[in-house]
């Protein structure tokens, strides 16, 4: 089967500046897949030549087969049927909610458009709305009208340029989860720029994890958090803490980590690694006698979010539920469970 989005070996340079490099990744009918990473990384130029405003250098760029992009191939992007939702909402103000997402449909007649505004104001659950201005809407329904109106014109791909970075920080999760629902509802294959992972988690099935533009790992969600591919992948995603531990002759790691699990073979009496420790990876037991220094803690609600110090200054984190409340410089009682632990070799 051919996948809807194939983005084979893709380079993108400015000059002598590569800012994409041997890029691939696929997306199958219906698949939201997200471009993840830190500024500068590359991924909202990818994502413009995906959408056929950048020429690629290298690689190419297919849409159902079809190669819209390869060096001294740019297929235009009115051409593309792809659709587009940008952070800063790009509404316009001198139309009303259903007259914004009617826009894209000049093609079709009153009767026609008339039905496809109602049916995705329905889908968007602004229906209510329909003859509001955009300044009358908060934020997260300003998105909603702006993915309804993307979506009308029914294009082959969806293309999200960091489409919550304006919205707080709660409402950015709950919305991705929403346009999630709404997208698969809808069956339209989608691409999401980020910096935020919780985001990225949230809402999409895939992710590529771009660094210096290069794919740092292609991977789903749970693979990236619990099976970081490298160093760069384990600290970027989730919380964590990396550490360096010793192995003595009976396989047990120094800070009173106790033995490495013998899924981690190879190593050597003496031997250096480093350790990417989960803030779940450490217990709280109240009846412990294996009792850390508090170096710092944060009150998460439900939780505390504590760092931990090891014997030699190393830190750690551990979750603890809220009720249990230790001052900084006091001692939390805890236990390791470090089963599951990523293990990188120097």
């Amino acid at each position: 089967m051919t996948s809807q989005l194939a983005v084979q070996q893709v380079s993108v340079h400015y000059g002598d500046f590569a800012a994409v490099t041997d890029v691939s990744m696929q997306l199958e009918p219906g698949q939201i897949g997200c471009l993840l990473g830190p500024s500068g990384c590359g991924k909202t130029t990818l994502l413009r030549a995906i959408a056929g405003f950048e020429p690629v250098s290298a690689g190419q760029i297919a849409l159902h087969g079809q190669i819209l992009s390869a060096p001294g191939k740019l297929t235009p992007p009115e051409q593309r049927r792809v659709g587009m939702v940008f952070q800063d909402f790009a509404l316009f103000p001198h139309l009303n909610v259903e007259r914004n997402i009617g826009f894209g449909l000049a093609g079709m007649n009153r009767e026609e458009r008339r039905q496809r505004v109602a049916e995705f104001l329905d889908l968007v659950g602004l229906a209510q709305y329909a003859k509001a201005w955009p300044h009358e809407l908060s934020g997260g329904q300003q998105q909603r009208v702006s993915l309804a109106r993307a979506l009308a014109p029914r294009p082959e791909i969806l293309l999200m340029d960091e489409p919550f970075s304006s919205l707080d920080t709660e409402l950015r999760e709950q919305l991705a989860g929403e346009v999630r629902e709404l997208l698969k509802e809808s069956r339209v294959t989608t691409i999401l720029v980020t910096h935020d992972q919780y985001e990225a988690f949230a809402m999409t099935d895939h992710v590529t994890l771009l660094q210096e533009g290069r794919v740092a790992q292609s991977d789903t969600p749970y693979n990236l958090y619990h099976n970081p591919a490298n160093e760069f992948v384990a600290e970027f995603i989730g919380q964590g803490a990396m550490i360096s531990v010793t192995i003595d002759e009976a396989g047990n790691m120094d800070n009173q980590l106790g033995p490495l699990d013998r899924a981690h073979d190879h190593w050597q009496p003496g031997q250096s690694l480093k350790l990417l420790i989960r803030p779940d990876d450490i217990e709280y037991v109240s009846h412990s006698e294996l009792r850390l220094k508090v170096a710092g803690k944060a009150f998460r609600g439900a939780q505390y979010l504590y760092e931990l110090a090891l014997a030699d200054g190393q830190r750690v984190p551990c979750l603890t539920p809220s009720h249990v409340d230790v001052a900084v410089g006091g001692e939390l009682p805890v236990h390791f469970d470090l089963r599951h632990v990523v293990v990188f070799r120097p």
